[in-house]
């Protein structure tokens, strides 16, 4: 990243350095963090435009005393993806600046499934002008896999074809089996991303194929979930992205793999949080504060949360408080509790005490055409006639977006499989919502605890096809037209009633609505559910990542029943697959 100030810029910088002249502004009395030597400094921090001047002893022509507070740098999530927010970037923006967050590294992967490359230039273009710096991967996995259907298509030659100045590299390469065994477009999708850096995605990859995954150009993993699998892709020279997100809470597992020695390859990341964890919870001062409750120490916590991640993404001249570094920085009042009080970014004050402060503007971009095309659907099109009593059923895992897998065997009434709540066995389905084509996957899920009704959306990584898990096929198909007529989003009903919903008229995946309206909208549903004896922590969330065939074990797309593990489509009957 080309982040060199101009020259009658540089000239006033270095006066301001050498003493020569006072300097715009000058922070006094705190504590500043020193994240090349682990250290807290007591000294001053002078502002001169856009970048840091210096540090030591300095006089300004406005002078903050900040005694009793420390100075950090701001807060960079090294891998996310916008989408999960459900909000535009202005919102987004809106959620996470003012807790200290002032870059994060985007995989757009959600909304170019859904519409290829325009989509990426939507978010690049709607994020244009903000006080947040967002960076954006090139989506390696479009479709993720073979075994569904997308809206669109990213070849080695289309990414080749993306071009903008906030492009840092390839993002998560999914198919780790394909880049293992040398398929010819994985593998130009690396090479060609030449010295940027290639992001990696390979849960529970272990031993020589996780020897060939990194000698392909893959430098970075955030699907590790115990300490062991981290220690491992560490010592063979990998970058571990600790991550917390709504479902996926893996800091507190992955921590002990992190020491004195390593811990230069080691940042945060959140992946995917819900709106109202967002404002529950937070972002990456989250990560901080979870991490050093846990027993991290505390320079280290906030290295991690920026210098880190700034040198593994070559983003030169951020993630540190020193001179020539852009001012971007962090007022903390409790180190420990991660206490922000005020956000600067690029040199201007843009939060406070939880309020976002920026007064610049940003463009308008225009959204793109409704993405939700369902075929003519009926109750019918949710029927289970397999012949077989007992079927395999995806299991929920708390906190985690891997699956287990069971058995059971489901009431048949009328010749036809059916849900059976009394077990926690729902059924789920999948439908094909890009193209109409009628494509409709079928299946069992435990794990939910609803006791009537039906949730439904049409977030579902990484295809982002209709899925729905409902006690009846009447809600489902319910649960179907809702979403329909919403143009995309999530929604809760029972006995042919909607209790509540959330709209997603972008891509079916982002809300046109404020921070406020979508946190309440996720918490509403979130009631909604539990009022029908929901028990997921994170029912939507957990719901998206049932169509996702690169997360083990079982999954369900559009085209069947997945068998990760096996890497192909599995018949739904046990006589067919054993479950193991």
């Amino acid at each position: 990243m080309n982040n060199r100030p101009s020259f009658s810029d540089a000239q006033q910088l270095l006066a301001v350095a050498r003493g020569q002249q006072p300097a715009p502004l000058v922070l006094k009395g705190a504590s500043v963090l020193n994240v090349f030597s682990g250290e807290f400094l007591d000294q001053d921090v002078a502002i001169c435009g856009d970048r840091i001047a210096g540090l030591g002893h300095y006089q300004g022509h406005q002078e903050m005393n900040l005694t009793g507070r420390t100075l950090v740098p701001g807060f960079i999530d090294g891998h996310m993806h916008l989408e999960s927010s459900m909000m535009t970037p202005r919102q987004f923006a809106r959620a996470v600046v003012p807790r200290g967050t002032t870059t994060v590294v985007t995989d757009p992967h959600e909304i170019a499934n859904v519409l290829g490359a325009p989509g990426i230039y939507y978010l690049l273009e709607s994020a244009a002008g903000l006080p947040l710096d967002m960076w954006v991967m090139r989506s390696s996995c479009v479709p993720a896999t073979h075994l569904e259907n997308a809206g669109a298509s990213l070849t080695a030659a289309d990414l080749a074809q993306l071009q903008h100045p906030r492009l840092l590299g390839l993002a998560e390469m999914m198919n780790f089996p394909g880049l293992v065994h040398g398929d010819p477009e994985c593998l130009k999708k690396v090479l060609q991303t030449g010295d940027q850096p290639v992001d990696g995605h390979a849960p529970r990859l272990t031993g020589r194929e996780l020897c060939a995954y990194i000698a392909a150009g893959v430098q970075s993993d955030h699907e590790c979930t115990t300490a062991e699998e981290a220690r491992e892709k560490l010592r063979l020279g990998m970058h571990l992205m600790l991550r917390e997100g709504s479902v996926t809470r893996d800091i507190e597992a992955l921590l002990p793999a992190v020491d004195a020695v390593n811990a230069h390859r080691c940042f945060f990341v959140t992946d995917d949080r819900e709106p109202i964890d967002l404002q529950r919870e937070g972002h990456i001062d989250f990560c901080i504060r979870k991490a050093i409750r846990l027993g991290c120490p505390v320079a280290r916590a906030y290295t991690m949360a920026s210098y880190h991640a700034a040198r593994y993404f070559q983003l030169h001249f951020l993630g540190a408080l020193a001179p020539g570094y852009t001012a971007d920085l962090v007022v903390i009042g409790d180190r420990e509790q991660v206490s922000v009080e005020k956000v600067m970014k690029r040199g201007q004050w843009v939060g406070e005490q939880g309020r976002l402060i920026w007064t610049g503007t940003a463009p308008v971009v225009a959204a793109p055409a409704p993405t939700v095309h369902l075929p003519p659907l009926q109750v019918s099109c949710f029927e289970i006639h397999n012949p077989h009593d007992e079927v395999h059923v995806i299991e929920l895992i708390p906190h985690q977006i891997v699956t287990g897998r069971s058995t059971a065997r489901p009431p048949r009434i009328n010749g036809k499989l059916s849900a059976d709540p009394s077990q926690d066995v729902l059924k789920l389905a999948v439908v094909e919502r890009h193209k109409a084509t009628g494509h409709i996957g079928l299946g069992f899920v435990r794990g939910f605890g609803l006791k009537r009704g039906a949730i439904a959306s049409t977030v579902a990584h990484d295809s982002h096809n209709l899925v729905i898990a409902g006690c009846s096929d009447e809600d489902m198909l319910q649960a179907a037209h809702e979403v329909e007529k919403l143009n995309g989003g999530w929604v809760v009903v029972a006995d042919g009633q909607l209790l509540a919903a959330l709209p997603l008229p972008i891509a079916g995946l982002l809300s046109d609505q404020e921070l406020e309206k979508v946190a309440q909208a996720n918490l509403d549903l979130i009631e909604a559910t539990q009022k029908l004896g929901g028990t997921a922590p994170n029912p939507f969330m957990s719901l998206s990542f049932l169509a996702l065939p690169v997360i083990p074990s079982l999954k369900l797309t559009d085209l069947g029943l997945v068998d990760v593990d096996l890497f192909s489509l599995v018949p739904l009957n046990t006589d067919a697959l054993r479950a193991s």
